[in-house]
């Protein structure tokens, strides 16, 4: 008995057929769709006779660029982009229009067109302005997956976090309960309990971190300069740590002049390096200790430096601080470890701004963050 076999293109033909970019011709006139489908064969064409009919075929199939004449019957190309615009805002479309159609020109731009070709059509122009439409379309698109993916991470990161802090928050309380109930018990049960407090607080430390730096890290929206106080930005981030000054019992030393310049700064990613910049101060001050804010003013910037009396940063240490994921050993410390996110997206934002961050800390002691603004 015979077989019937079925006879299939070669796969990467066919691969390279599904990837290939749709245009939409629509033109009342044939010669004219046909001449422009010859000069756009790379692309897979679809055609219709007017605008009525692009929008049967829109509602059928997906078109990456709708490449329509102005003037046809029954609706025009006008008509036909401002339908497409209320229905795909984002839809490719490419109109062709004659000389002295400025009034529908005008009202092409009006509705968005994203290019315009005029008649008679110059084949060369036609495809770089297909091209260059197609192109511009891609990165939008890129962009709008890149900022929903970013949506998605915040939302994702602030909704583990908030899920995560009900239960530490317990945690942290049975554990509390137990030790109160056995303070007779045994050293090692004692010890124990100890070691178990000190990571439910390590974790809740982490978490609160995750809440505090998640939005800003993830934001992909371009630096927002605006004139704004620094001495403002400061006292907001200090009200921040009024319990952990408290709880280290740790005196401030504010030296500003007094009166500092406005500067162009984004609040969000400055108030974000700032609390970076003073977390660290804060978690490596020693009980008792001071911690000093000092700035200085000159003719092109303003430099703001925060210093500690911790046991500083080993002098091999200090040009990885600022690296992602980086953190200063424990040991060396007496610090526990966190994300080593802060420093490193602390430097990033104030470069944004054309602002730097330095680290120095002496032999001696202490380290001291100086931040460099440009006033202008």
């Amino acid at each position: 008995m015979g077989r019937d076999f079925e006879v299939r293109q070669n796969p990467e033909l066919e691969l390279r057929q599904e990837m290939r970019r749709t245009i939409l011709l629509v033109d009342d006139e044939e010669v004219i769709r046909d001449l422009c489908a010859r000069t756009l064969s790379e692309y897979r064409i679809l055609q219709a006779g007017n605008g009525r009919e692009a929008l049967e075929v829109l509602e059928q199939e997906p078109v990456d660029l709708v490449l329509s004449d102005v003037m046809m019957p029954e609706m025009s190309g006008l008509e036909l982009l401002e339908t497409i615009r209320k229905n795909n805002p984002d839809q490719a479309v490419v109109l062709m229009t004659g000389f002295g159609e400025k009034e529908l020109i005008l009202r092409a731009l009006k509705a968005n067109a994203d290019d315009f070709i005029q008649k008679p059509v110059n084949l060369l122009q036609l495809k770089t302005s297909v091209q260059k439409v197609l192109e511009q379309h891609s990165l939008r698109y890129e962009i709008r997956q890149l900022k929903r993916m970013d949506q998605l991470k915040s939302e994702f990161l602030g909704l583990i976090s908030h899920k995560l802090k009900t239960p530490v928050t317990a945690i942290s309380l049975i554990i509390q309960n137990l030790a109160d109930d056995l303070s007779e018990a045994p050293v090692e049960i004692q010890e124990q309990l100890r070691l178990t407090k000190n990571q439910s607080q390590l974790l809740a430390d982490l978490i609160e971190e995750l809440l505090g730096y998640g939005d800003t890290i993830l934001d992909m929206n371009p630096t927002d300069l605006e004139s704004l106080q620094l001495v403002d930005l400061l006292q907001t981030v200090l009200t921040l740590f009024e319990k952990g000054l408290q709880a280290k019992q740790l005196d401030i030393a504010i030296e500003l002049p007094q009166e500092l310049p406005t500067l162009p700064l984004d609040r969000r990613r400055t108030l974000f390096a700032l609390r970076a910049i003073l977390d660290n101060a804060v978690k490596f001050s020693p009980m008792g200790g001071v911690l000093t804010l000092h700035a200085e003013l000159s003719e092109s910037a303003v430099q703001l430096s925060i210093s500690d009396q911790g046991p500083g940063i080993p002098r091999e240490e200090l040009p990885k601080v600022f690296e992602k994921f980086y953190q200063v050993d424990p040991d060396s410390t007496g610090q526990v470890r966190g994300f080593g996110l802060g420093l490193f997206y602390a430097k990033q934002f104030l470069r944004d701004q054309h602002a730097k961050v330095e680290l120095t800390s002496p032999t001696t002691g202490g380290t001291t963050a100086t931040i460099t603004f440009p006033r202008v």
